[in-house]
């Protein structure tokens, strides 16, 4: 119960996060947020880092699964907040979830890990799902999703990659070089929009400063959460995040789901959790 708790808790503020992110993208350039955004967090994890006596330079650092997580990383950062910046909080968060999901076949072509037809069929309909959100040849907004899709592939990689990395590197060395890959994903945006960075109005600032926050405490309560509970039964809470998200979305940016979100999000949590279930069997 604490870690099923914890991990609610954790959703929460993650959707807290990208309802700050989102704010702060209506007003300055997406390249500046994600460096501001990037700096804050690195900054969080290496404070958490020197006081838990943890190493941030070492050779493992430079390992081959780190500079692939580093590239999946960026990836992901960068279209995801692309993704919040121009489309509906409730459809980016739903697309999000299909994370796991990808991560499990992801672990089957590329890591060697068995998963069965009944998995596989679940993978299909969660994927069948994120299609329904997305809505190929509808309007503009639902094109824009794409950007959802491809920021989602990013964090299953870096996932993985994690997975690879070495053991010696803590969880704030991790953050502190995903925050480092947050910054490099706004500096490569940056040289490519080619948009001047502003001086962040005091509630632009705020907003930033908040997102640092919000995204720091839902890590702790993250790692808590798998550190308390047993993991088959705290992952689930997962998908808690679908309710923040969506109601954040109606109560702060005024959005309403379509049909063809809620059914895609009904289709990649039901998937989600029968593979879950499925892989503790």
């Amino acid at each position: 119960m604490a870690g099923s708790l914890w991990m609610i808790a954790a959703m929460g503020a993650f959707s807290v996060e990208d309802a700050f992110v989102k704010a702060a993208s209506a007003g300055l350039p997406v390249a500046e947020v994600l460096v501001l955004f990037g700096l804050g967090g690195a900054a969080v994890f290496a404070l958490a880092a020197r006081l838990s006596g943890a190493r941030l330079l070492s050779p493992a650092v430079l390992s081959r699964a780190m500079c692939v997580r580093a590239v999946f990383e960026v990836t992901g950062r960068l279209f995801y907040v692309l993704a919040l910046a121009l489309t509906p909080l409730s459809s980016t968060t739903v697309i999000l979830q299909a994370t796991p999901i990808l991560v499990v076949g992801g672990a089957a072509l590329f890591l060697g890990e068995t998963v069965g037809w009944r998995r596989w069929t679940a993978i299909a309909l969660g994927l069948a799902g994120v299609v329904l959100i997305v809505r190929p040849g509808a309007d503009g907004v639902s094109a824009l999703s794409v950007l959802a899709v491809i920021g989602t592939i990013g964090f299953a990689g870096r996932d993985l990659a994690s997975r690879m990395a070495p053991a010696s590197l803590g969880a704030a060395v991790l953050g502190f070089y995903g925050f480092l890959a947050v910054v490099a994903a706004g500096g490569l945006f940056a040289l490519w929009a080619r948009e001047p960075f502003l001086a962040p109005a005091p509630g632009q600032a705020l907003s930033i400063a908040a997102a640092v926050a919000a995204g720091a405490l839902a890590y702790g309560c993250l790692m808590t959460a798998m550190r308390t509970g047993e993991v088959g039964a705290v992952t689930p809470f997962r998908y808690t995040r679908l309710l923040f998200g969506i109601g954040l979305g109606m109560a702060v940016f005024g959005e309403t789901p379509g049909a063809g979100t809620l059914l895609g999000a009904g289709l990649i949590v039901l998937s989600g959790l029968f593979i879950l279930w499925r892989g503790r069997r």
